[in-house]
């Protein structure tokens, strides 16, 4: 199976900014399908029930097919929901809904520092939830005989492969994560460090994830 790398967030987050007086607060989750992004929504409407407004947006699906926003839930159109789909785009976001309630503070702020406010409280909450690249990778089996056991972890060690798990039983199986795209690499340098005496056998291809730095 081959997979794609992709940026998405975490864990679910919040955080909450204050603007001239009114609060707006931001909670983003992980929502690979679109019914998942629908209910975290109406939680949130829900346990906000008498702020002024709940707007959200969410993208999902492989390429980015599905992308929508709130109708604004009374804000000017256009100064709630596409600003916050704008902070998903710009950050090449997969899978995820955010969601910015605002309790109005009594001053009106304008179409563009509503737009501001809102990508303000979007991205705050994507940094509370931890932006992080889903890297492909395959986990490999490699089963040596005892005495090549050291010196193949040694050399595992100090490379760029990621050792998982280790078996002992009648021989030594070693459980590694490679890159997707170095899979055969990885079988062919093992296969030259224990001069062909391992078993080497693909069992899954999953993701592990790298958590995005913000600059």
């Amino acid at each position: 199976m081959v997979l794609t790398s992709y940026y998405t967030v975490k864990k679910q987050g919040m955080n909450e900014i204050e603007i001239r007086h009114s609060r707006f607060i931001a909670q983003v989750c992980r929502t690979e399908k679109e019914d998942e992004a629908k209910r975290f929504i109406e939680e949130i409407k829900k346990k906000n029930w008498k702020a002024t407004h709940n707007c959200y947006a969410y993208m999902i699906g492989e390429n980015q097919e599905i992308q929508k926003t709130s109708d604004d839930d009374g804000e000017p159109s256009g100064t709630a929901g596409v600003p916050i789909l704008d902070v998903l785009k710009k950050r090449r976001l997969r899978d995820v809904t955010v969601v910015v309630t605002r309790y109005f503070g009594g001053i009106k702020l304008g179409a563009g520092g509503l737009i501001r406010a809102y990508s303000h409280a979007a991205s705050a909450g994507l940094t509370a939830a931890e932006v992080v690249e889903r890297i492909p990778y395959d986990l490999w089996r490699a089963t040596i005989d005892y005495h090549q056991f050291g010196y193949l972890e040694n050399r595992l060690r100090e490379s760029p492969y990621i050792i998982k798990d280790v078996h002992y039983g009648e021989k030594v199986a070693i459980d590694v994560y490679a890159r997707q795209e170095s899979g055969s690499s990885y079988a062919d340098w093992v296969t030259n460090l224990t001069n062909a005496q391992a078993r080497i056998e693909k069992l899954c291809s999953t993701y592990l994830e790298k958590k995005v730095i913000e600059t």
